[in-house]
């Protein structure tokens, strides 16, 4: 009976022992406790179980406490593992590797995550939007499209991968199909500088322009990236291999400029966001190229968001102008 008692007090113990949690001390005497997200760009993610996520400014933290294991890297390349954090002086954090541990400022780190599994500095995000147009009167009309936008970040490098499907009928009869993937691979030379490599592919079953090949290498600046947004350009040279749907084809180099620029906006419920290329051909058959997009998208929730894209495809040809516009109104996902 005894040991019948004492092994419930244990699970009683047990049972009312607090969740371990990081607690952030702010300078202003504020103290909040959660889970460490990541710290990057200068903002510090905490998630809460009263708030959700919440992001803080790194300049704004007196000190913090965590017992979870992190990777913590001082610049873009090495990071160390800390077995927990230990609160220090202002600004200042204690990082446990064992029997040595180290005092740094906090705003000496550049970034701060739980390691993963295989990639363990991995950051991953992006956004999944689907849209669709049924309407069934004197003309029936079927039109949908599927967006992929994602990226991710490892050390020196960045990989970016998107992806798109649009199709259109009208009356049963196929008024638009096309399929495209792009694939940008990223290697920072220094925090701003890096060198980009690009893959495209583009097919059209309804347009004079049927397929779009690019391979194209070149430098770029990242203006900033932060919690708040990003900007981006590169300076590109491409091989391009066209063929058109007469059984024509074309083969040019071209020189292209490449921005990526995004906004998150009241409290990062709106986004704001524009992404493109403009190509300059190295042949008088093809005066200019045009790949653009802008869109706003609106978070519902912490996953969930309304989207409002506009997109513009132009190529100027001898063999004639591909000219698309497409305005999407649709539902995504977003992590």
């Amino acid at each position: 009976m005894s040991f019948s008692r004492s092994l419930l007090c244990v699970a009683l113990a047990a049972c009312s022992t607090p969740l371990l949690a990081d607690t952030v001390w702010l300078k202003n005497g504020d103290k909040l406790s959660g889970s460490i997200l990541l710290l990057s760009g200068g903002k510090l993610m905490l998630q809460t179980d009263y708030a959700g996520s919440v992001t803080l400014d790194v300049r704004k933290i007196a000190t913090l406490e965590s017992d979870q294991a992190l990777l913590v890297k001082q610049d873009d390349f090495i990071g160390e593992h800390a077995k927990s954090l230990r609160p220090a002086g202002q600004g200042l954090v204690e990082l446990v590797n064992g029997e040595t541990p180290r005092v740094v400022e906090l705003a000496s780190i550049s970034q701060m995550l739980p390691p993963k599994p295989l990639v363990q500095d991995l950051v991953w995000s992006g956004n999944l939007d689907f849209s669709a147009d049924y309407k069934r009167a004197e003309n029936d009309i079927e039109n949908y499209a599927i967006d992929l936008d994602t990226e991710a970040r490892h050390g020196a490098w960045r990989h970016g991968i998107v992806a798109e499907f649009d199709h259109e009928t009208k009356n049963d009869e196929r008024k638009s199909e096309r399929v495209e993937l792009g694939y940008d691979l990223d290697r920072f030379l220094t925090e701003r500088f890096f060198w980009q490599g690009q893959l495209k592919y583009s097919h059209d079953r309804i347009e004079e322009l049927k397929i779009q090949r690019t391979v194209g290498t070149g430098p770029g600046y990242q203006f900033w990236d932060d919690a708040l947004g990003a900007f981006s350009l590169a300076g590109l040279f491409n091989r391009n291999d066209f063929v058109f749907a007469d059984g024509g084809s074309e083969h040019f180099n071209s020189a292209a400029m490449e921005w990526d620029y995004r906004r998150y906006l009241s409290g990062k419920t709106l986004e704001l966001y524009t992404q493109g290329e403009l190509g300059a051909p190295f042949v008088d058959e093809i005066d200019y190229i045009i790949d653009a997009e802008a869109g706003l998208r609106y978070k519902l929730n912490s996953w969930a968001a309304l989207s409002l894209k506009a997109e513009w495809d132009k190529v100027a040809s001898q063999h004639g102008d591909t000219n698309e516009r497409r305005y999407l109104i649709g539902l995504g996902v977003g992590w």
